[in-house]
């Protein structure tokens, strides 16, 4: 199926927002996520269900002041 992830388009095989991520190298890594527009908790990845077209956004904390 084709994803939207951070903006690029992807050719992935994933069936849950879990199975993307491992794919992708975000593995344990601690980041948000969200799938069209709405945050799903690191919990709720592995039950999340990828449709063709979906937009996933991953984001890293960042230290600073």
């Amino acid at each position: 199926m084709r994803l939207q992830l951070n903006g690029t388009s992807v050719h992935a095989e994933a069936a849950t927002l879990a199975d993307l991520l491992d794919a992708h190298g975000y593995g344990d890594a601690k980041v948000a996520t969200a799938v069209n527009g709405t945050f799903v908790p690191a919990s709720l990845r592995g039950d999340h269900a990828l449709a063709d077209g979906d937009s996933i956004e991953v984001l890293a904390p960042m230290q600073g002041g």
